[in-house]
């Protein structure tokens, strides 16, 4: 997606050490891994709100007619209607349908959207998630999230219908029923959080994901071979062996920029014995 700053973590998430406490009588033990995992995760999302606090009408009657203007002219774009005939292929309805198992429905998760009011490549990335879900019935309600969106744009957000979140979650949705990600262009470390939060056969096999090709990712990982990117990546490597992915067609110059070498990806994993990482 449209470049978005850096979500802020917590002094002392990012190590993984134990957290050390002091008893009354001066002795020092670890947290039990329970309490350890609860604490991190609370350190992890943290609650979010916008800076500004300003209501201004202007800007978001504004805002609002550039999305309409954008949504009008993907719906009639060919790059839509290719992208729609490939998801009505039987080979990635049947994907649809295995996720969706004995719901109706699944959830639609946008992270990483970026500003929708300084740059038109988000506003077309959140035209296509809104068209998606006016054009398939089995998709259900949208929640947004970027640390960087200001109090208009979560406002039109809203007037769109879509929901806002309180939470930073960082990426690390855990998943209890059929969920749609809705990624593109977002940073590597988000969907290896992701993977990471969800690493389990029930959970992995609840996911949706559009974004970016964890098969091109993989190439250019492995030909860097560097080990300290590749461990960062560790869940993106390694969900390789059971995902389904289906390359996104741009079609025009029109709309490389925007979804270039974004892929929909499914995963099957079937025993509990392929989650093993070889890098962990």
């Amino acid at each position: 997606m449209a470049s978005s700053a850096k979500t802020v973590v917590a002094p002392g998430t990012l190590n993984g050490d134990w957290t050390v406490v002091s008893s009354r009588r001066g002795r020092q033990r670890r947290n039990p891994p329970i309490l350890k995992s609860l604490v991190e995760k609370q350190q992890q999302q943290q609650t979010w709100a916008p800076t500004d606090i300003e209501i201004n009408f202007v800007r978001e009657s504004k805002l609002m007619q550039k999305i309409q203007i954008c949504m009008k002219k993907l719906e009639l774009s060919q790059f839509y209607l290719t992208l729609l005939d490939q998801m009505q292929t039987p080979e990635m309805m049947n994907c649809f349908h295995r996720v969706l198992s004995s719901e109706l429905k699944m959830k639609m998760v946008i992270y990483g959207i970026g500003s929708i009011e300084s740059y038109e490549s988000p506003r077309l990335q959140l035209s296509l998630a809104i068209l998606l879900k006016r054009r398939f019935n089995w998709i259900g309600d949208i929640e947004v999230f970027d640390p960087i969106l200001s109090s208009t744009e979560s406002r039109v957000l809203d007037a769109l219908g879509c929901s806002v979140l309180s939470i930073n979650e960082q990426g690390r949705r855990e998943v209890k029923k059929p969920t749609m990600f809705f990624m593109p262009h977002c940073e590597a470390e988000l969907y290896d959080n992701l993977l990471q939060a969800n690493w389990g056969v029930r959970q992995l096999n609840c996911i949706v994901l559009f974004g970016n090709s964890f098969q091109t990712y993989e190439q250019h990982l492995l030909e860097f071979k560097n080990s300290a990117i590749i461990h960062s990546t560790n869940y993106i490597l390694a969900v390789r062996r059971f995902t389904n992915e289906f390359s996104i067609k741009t079609v025009s110059d029109d709309y490389f920029g925007v979804f270039h070498d974004s892929s929909w990806q499914f995963f099957s994993p079937v025993l509990e014995t392929e989650m093993q990482l070889s890098n962990c």
